[in-house]
């Protein structure tokens, strides 16, 4: 996909602007075209961020998200739409974060509007840097739905949502995108007390009608909200099972868990592509070039540069924009430092 190696990545998500977020509370001041018109230039200003910092591969930063989840579920028909939150006070954490109901059979008949976001990108976005969009895994998508007779368990719903996300991922190949990531962080969250071989089975069948048509990643991380990890912060019981997913590359958390089995992306390594999380997005010390640049070649001990990516741990919509800017640019010159050393 470029012409060196260790190429600079991102996730999916960047931080709203400002102005957008107190827009999105006050929807009843504007009329459509203008939330359109908004909705391009935050996309317009998240392209600008990170392609002033110079990656390799860019997304539209997901602006047109609520949050990872919610956004999706306004396309599937059959969820009401009403929160139920567990705990509303006390400190933040994702016990917070709302469950909706399900009251009919689950479907998309519209999709999940990756494919709209998608066309946006490639209207907006400058030539040169690869253009990807992300899209959930039917696991990590079933989250925060509740069972119920039709769908007794998180499994249940995750069959149901799986052709939906694989329809999605058909459609995107059909527009021309040729760089996917399938988000499935629950999976690498529920790892260590779930089986893994049931989870590798979900995500190939997912994918199966996308495979060898672009260039497919998964990323899998512990959660990230508002800088908070939710799971069991560990690689090692995700292997081996997790070697037998069917993609180009995977996206590993590092850089918040202080490069802890590190050694671990040798064996990712052995069958795809390594993206490191290189860059803390949990953490507001910004990292020096230099910073990345130690941190990359400690991967290097592991995982040869031509097979190698660096990118945040996460994506970036929990950190604050002047802080997720000044964190790209130190990741893209620390790559640059590396590099020229090969």
């Amino acid at each position: 996909m470029t012409d060196h190696p260790i190429r600079t990545t991102v996730i999916g998500s960047y931080p709203f602007p400002g102005w957008l977020e107190f827009a999105a509370r006050h929807l009843d001041q504007f009329g459509a075209a203008d939330v359109e018109e908004m909705i391009d230039d935050a996309v317009v200003a998240a392209v600008h961020d990170q392609v002033t910092a110079g990656l390799d591969v860019i997304t539209d930063g997901e602006q047109t998200r609520l949050d990872f989840n919610l956004s999706f579920y306004g396309y599937i028909a059959g969820i009401e739409r009403e929160t139920v939150s567990p705990r509303l006070w006390g400190p933040p954490a994702h016990d917070q974060r709302g469950k909706h109901r399900i009251v009919e059979s689950l479907r998309a008949p519209n999709g999940l509007g990756v494919v709209e976001e998608y066309r946006r990108l490639q209207r907006l976005a400058p030539d040169g840097p690869v253009l990807k969009a992300s899209v959930p895994g039917p696991f990590t998508l079933s989250g925060r739905l509740l069972p119920n007779k039709e769908y007794p368990d998180r499994y249940a719903i995750t069959e149901a949502l799986l052709p939906i996300v694989r329809n999605e991922l058909k459609a995107l190949i059909a527009v021309g995108c040729r760089e996917i990531t399938v988000d499935e962080p629950s999976m690498s969250c529920y790892a260590y007390k779930e089986d893994t071989r049931r989870f590798v089975d979900i995500f190939n069948r997912t994918i199966e009608p996308v495979v060898g048509k672009c260039r497919l990643s998964t990323h899998l991380c512990f959660g990230n909200y508002k800088g908070h990890a939710v799971g069991y912060r560990r690689i090692a019981p995700m292997l081996p099972d997790f070697l037998d997913f069917k993609v180009d590359e995977v996206h590993l958390e590092m850089a918040n868990r202080e490069f802890a089995e590190l050694e671990l992306i040798e064996k990712f390594a052995e069958r795809m592509e390594v993206a490191v999380g290189v860059i803390d997005v949990k953490s507001y010390y910004i990292e020096t070039p230099e910073d990345v640049a130690a941190r990359i070649r400690q991967c290097l001990q592991y995982v040869p540069a031509d097979k190698l990516s660096v990118a945040p741990d996460c994506g970036l919509s929990q950190t604050a924009r002047w802080a997720a800017k000044k964190k790209l640019n130190s990741m893209v010159a620390g790559a640059a430092l590396v590099r020229a050393e090969l």
